[in-house]
């Protein structure tokens, strides 16, 4: 590990970083011409300290999961980031599928549709960013691990995740996520990820199992979305997804349903968003928001 390199590259990068790029405030006297270490170590979800000894070339070899949180914080692109691990000496990310890096240009867009609950998910339906719009819709999605982390590991084995949904959707949403998942299991044949997920899921529900046999393939790009959110029931949204040029990661966009009641919904639900965090913010709870 070089720490002097290492240190150096995170200094620059952060003072090239301005407030907006990442949905911060700019602030009066701001005395760095970039970001803060403070700033920089909240985005990154890691303490101050931590992040500051690693610009001061006295920290400790971060783990790939501290390097990714940084490369997203950051905003780095792919290069940068591989960079940033090699430094480190750690193997970079394969760049093919279930590369869960999210370069700046999604995470500049997440940043800039306030009002409009977005996320970045991966091909095999991993939440890997959300703005606070979708964080206050959908819930926070960022901290599942091992297998649950996939959207369809939790709709086949834990029939609490299918609640958010009218129970007469389920159907519908469930032949959709097969359909989807076939389609990119052709497209990244032999990918470990991807055996590894439906092979466990072919174990463990005898709902998968059957619809997998009947081998219906479909590419998911936009479809309906009711959802039941707990403060204003249910919601009558659009999710429009747009894929990277590569096809390993998804843009999605929920917007309401022209002609329905979702906008009133969604308008108030920012509202009672914001108050939320706030009373959160002053018990010093944790305060979700673009990451």
């Amino acid at each position: 590990m070089d720490r002097d390199e290492l240190a150096d590259f995170l200094r620059r990068r952060r003072d090239q970083l301005q407030p907006a790029e990442v949905g911060l405030l700019p602030g009066h006297r701001r005395r760095t011409p970039g970001l803060r270490r403070d700033e920089v170590a909240l985005l990154a979800g890691m303490s101050t300290d931590y992040y500051t000894r690693l610009e001061q070339a006295r920290g400790p070899r971060p783990s790939v999961q501290v390097l990714g949180a940084l490369a997203r914080a950051l905003r780095f692109t792919d290069d940068e980031r591989d960079y940033l691990f090699h430094l480190c000496g750690h193997t970079a990310p394969h760049r093919g599928g279930g590369d869960r890096h999210v370069g700046p240009g999604l995470l500049y867009l997440l940043s800039k549709l306030e009002d409009t609950p977005a996320a970045v998910a991966s091909d095999l339906g991993e939440i890997l960013a959300q703005n606070r719009m979708h964080i206050i819709l959908m819930g926070d999605h960022t901290g599942y691990t091992g297998m649950d982390r996939y959207l369809l590991w939790r709709w086949f084995t834990n029939i609490e995740s299918r609640r958010k949904f009218p129970e007469e959707d389920w159907n519908r949403l469930t032949r959709k996520h097969v359909a989807d998942l076939r389609a990119t299991a052709a497209r990244r044949s032999g990918d470990t990820d991807v055996t590894e997920l439906i092979t466990r899921l072919r174990s463990a529900s005898q709902e998968f199992e059957s619809l997998w046999t009947e081998h219906e393939v479909a590419v998911r790009l936009s479809d309906s979305k009711r959802t039941i959110h707990p403060r204003v029931g249910l919601m009558d949204m659009v999710c429009e997804t747009l894929v990277t040029p590569n096809v390993t990661q998804k843009l999605l966009v929920y917007y309401p349903r022209p002609g329905s009641e979702a906008q009133e919904k969604l308008d108030l639900l920012r509202v009672i968003g914001v108050q939320s965090m706030t009373d959160e913010s002053t018990n010093g709870a944790t305060v979700f928001g673009t990451s």
